[in-house]
């Protein structure tokens, strides 16, 4: 029988395994820290749109701002007030990113001249920031609970 065989021993592939946890172990949190960094990035540019949406359907229908966002969002041809297209519908569906949107219009006189919206961290994303913004195009930011418009505004 031989013992001079090829390959590796059992001390050295536990070795190879050892180091391979402890680079994991030391990658995965800023790789958690990475995509909460780019969930808050997209909460706010997805605000910054519907914003930016509430004031090119208001001038374009002159009805005010839409009823909610499935009106900002349409893939008919051509647009329409309850379908303007303006949005994309991952976005229109209220969820996105690990952030719920909600969507509040305040109606008065049966025009809506007015709107908030919320962007909250969904359940399992693990801790975010909360934001804020109205037809100000203002967007407001808390650390540790739901935003209001008395929030401090994000930097930016």
């Amino acid at each position: 029988m031989r013992k001079n065989t090829r390959g590796f021993s059992l001390i050295e592939l536990l070795i190879v395994v050892a180091i391979i946890l402890i680079i994991a172990a030391i990658a995965i949190p800023d790789l958690l820290k990475s995509r909460q960094a780019a969930n808050q990035a997209s909460a706010v540019g997805s605000l910054r749109t519907i914003n930016t949406s509430e004031v090119t359907y208001a001038s374009t229908y002159t009805t005010g701002f839409s009823q909610d966002l499935t009106q900002l969002d349409g893939t008919t041809s051509p647009s329409t007030v309850v379908a303007a297209g303006l949005i994309d519908s991952v976005l229109a569906s209220g969820i996105k990113s690990g952030y719920t949107f909600v969507y509040t219009s305040k109606p008065v006189s049966g025009r809506i001249d007015a709107y908030s919206l919320n962007a909250s961290p969904t359940q399992g994303t693990g801790n975010g920031n909360f934001y804020y913004t109205d037809e100000s195009g203002v967007i407001r930011q808390n650390t540790s609970a739901s935003a209001t418009s008395s929030d401090s505004p994000l930097a930016g």
